[in-house]
């Protein structure tokens, strides 16, 4: 099978997101004018070692914040924001957050998330996260497309939960990353294996 994106594909869902998975999952924490904020994306990475630095994009858009989403529309106000990293025991923590709730509206207090303030940015970050990333934007960019929008930033401080450092790494393994897949699918990976670089 082949398509051009512009034709379609003919399926019954877009098979692009499950072509490129699994993509580990930001759980973006933001504070602006109207409060706290905090929702999971999964086109998120780490892009860099020195700085650290990562990435996260945002493809939607609300009605009560034109053009963009909360998390975006507050970043730009503070210049900063957190990312979170959930294990697979946090899972219904992060779905609860990707609820479409109106501006203004903390996810934290929606969903029962416990929050806890950041060390170098006045920014909220997820309490009970496997690790925190705290980091200040660089750039937001106008993707194509109507609502696309990365944004880049540099870490500043890093928070890793104390039962996720094990023989002096920080490893998931007993918890599980939490990942995304295609459609509604995601994945808790917990097997790991290590090879050898040539």
């Amino acid at each position: 099978m082949f398509y051009r994106p512009e034709a379609g594909h003919g399926l019954p869902h877009n098979p692009l997101n499950a072509i490129v998975a699994p993509r580990p999952i930001g759980w973006i924490s933001t504070r602006g004018q109207l409060g706290d904020n905090l929702a999971p994306y999964s086109f998120f990475n780490l892009t860099a070692y020195v700085p650290p630095q990562v990435m996260f994009a945002s493809t939607n858009a609300k009605p009560d914040r034109p053009g963009t989403k909360d998390s975006v529309a507050q970043i730009a106000e503070s210049r900063v924001f957190c990312v979170n990293i959930a294990d697979g025991s946090m899972r219904d923590q992060v779905n609860a957050s990707s609820a479409a709730l109106p501006a203004g509206t903390s996810e934290f207090e929606a969903a029962g998330i416990e929050a806890a303030e950041c060390e170098t940015i006045d920014c909220p970050r997820v309490k009970g996260a496997a690790a925190s990333l705290e980091c200040r934007m660089t750039r937001i960019i106008r993707l194509a497309g109507a609502h696309n929008v990365m944004v880049l930033g540099v870490v500043t401080g890093i928070h890793l939960r104390e039962d996720c450092v094990v023989d002096g790494r920080f490893d998931l393994r007993r918890h599980g990353w939490l990942s995304r897949l295609g459609y509604k699918d995601y994945t808790v990976t917990s097997e790991t294996f290590e090879m050898e670089r040539p």
